[in-house]
């Protein structure tokens, strides 16, 4: 906490109280606390999607980096709801896909994909992957976000669009070419399939993923009504830089946290 504002978000905050307060992502003094918080981030984060409806079947994966071995990930195991992971479920993979700790095996799709798209982008600390329905709907268009709503701004000439689905990702060359797709965006549309996020931290990630997620059922909804009126380039971008930037991810995702974490109480187990 901190009653600093930054940079980034003094334009969305009025005048500061004496006393107040603005949430700042956590600091760690060693690899096992910060191992431990990524843990139950990302196990919130499963929470997160399985309230909001974002799981079909065994599809769908969140990664993050382990703190003291960044070659390695956490992941969700194969076949378990998003709605019972706890922290202890998880499993830590490695970039050949074995299993470094954890009882369960890994879905091989989160293997291929999560792998190759940490390789790409050494930055992205998480991923975070499922056939959410608006976001799947959206992707059989083969057409990026448009800037239509302040929200989808977030995405304005920050998002790829991988076009070439070849069934379910088993092959390790998919996967690389979804990485190159996502480039240095934040996201990209896998058409046919559905959307991946990517960010600073699970927070960030996890919130690229929701709003992009409503952001594609805006779009839709809108295209169905008639003819969406676009955002101009030079407003677009201005938006982008208020609402698109990881502090702005990861500070948009605290209320979800903030309901998961007293909801589900036993994430953290």
């Amino acid at each position: 906490m901190t009653n600093t504002v930054p940079e980034t978000m003094r334009s969305a905050v009025g005048p500061m109280p004496a006393g107040a307060v603005i949430p700042q992502p956590p600091a760690f003094t060693s690899a096992q606390e910060e191992r431990a918080h990524r843990k139950r981030e990302l196990a919130a984060g499963f929470r997160i999607f399985g309230r909001l409806g974002f799981s079909e079947g065994v599809a769908g994966h969140i990664t993050v980096r382990d703190p003291g071995n960044p070659e390695l990930f956490w992941v969700n195991p194969f076949g378990m709801s998003f709605s019972q992971i706890k922290a202890s479920d998880l499993i830590l993979v490695d970039q050949d896909g074995n299993v470094i700790e954890g009882n369960r095996p890994v879905n091989r799709a989160a293997f291929v994909i999560h792998s190759q798209v940490h390789k790409a982008r050494p930055d992205a600390l998480a991923a975070a992957h499922a056939h959410s329905l608006h976001g799947k709907a959206f992707s059989s268009l083969g057409i990026p976000l448009d800037p239509i709503t302040q929200d989808a701004c977030a995405f304005f000439e920050d998002h790829g669009l991988y076009s070439d689905y070849t069934g379910v990702v088993t092959d390790l060359e998919e996967g690389r070419r979804i990485g190159k797709a996502l480039g240095s965006h934040k996201a990209v549309i896998l058409q046919n399939h559905g959307l991946l996020t990517v960010g600073q931290s699970v927070a960030e990630a996890v919130w690229w993923f929701v709003t992009m997620e409503r952001s594609c059922q805006a779009q839709l909804l809108a295209m169905a009504a008639g003819t969406p009126k676009h955002i101009d380039r030079d407003t677009a971008l201005l938006a982008r830089e208020q609402v698109g930037t990881p502090l702005a991810g990861w500070f948009q995702a605290q209320p979800l946290w903030n309901q998961i974490t007293v909801s589900d109480a036993d994430l953290a187990g």
